[in-house]
């Protein structure tokens, strides 16, 4: 007799859960977000979970927390496919997919070191965001260097 299992994670009252982040990517959403052994949310992390659309994926929940904007584009350049599900009462009042902003602003550092951007100028890093498909490149609207693969590894 095979056993069916399931795995089950519990609802949460109100908060966000974060689906449909790519693969390995979860624990970059958490630091995005500042979230650490210290923080006071409870947090659920699901990774590597099978999914029909996608290869693999990760989710991530969060009680008693919201999403802001610059947060959303920091996790839309790493989790370009990811879907916002707002909930209030255990219910979904809102759900959206993450869109990558065309350009982005302080969040991320260049990864040429010659760059003005990372010099002692008072100068803040400014990127173009190119999306094909599920990828994203970030080109550095000064030195034109272009960041196309760990961008979490270059977020401020």
């Amino acid at each position: 007799m095979t056993e069916k299992r399931e795995l089950r994670v519990k609802p949460i009252v109100n908060g966000t859960v974060i689906d449909h982040i790519s693969s390995g990517q979860a624990l970059n959403v958490l630091k995005i977000l500042g979230i650490n052994a210290s923080s006071k949310y409870v947090v659920s992390v699901l990774m590597n979970v099978p999914s029909g659309e996608m290869k693999g994926k990760d989710v991530v929940k969060i009680e008693n927390r919201e999403i802001d904007p610059e947060e959303l584009d920091s996790i839309a350049l790493i989790a370009p496919r990811a879907t916002i599900n707002i909930i209030r009462h255990y219910e979904v009042v809102g759900k959206h997919r993450v869109d990558p902003p065309r350009e982005v602003s302080g969040l991320v550092r260049c990864g040429n070191p010659n760059c003005i951007s990372n010099t002692n100028e008072p100068v803040t890093s400014r990127f173009a965001v190119e999306r094909s498909g599920d990828e994203v490149n970030l080109r550095c609207s000064y030195c034109e260097f272009v960041i196309d693969q760990d961008i979490a590894e270059h977020l401020l």
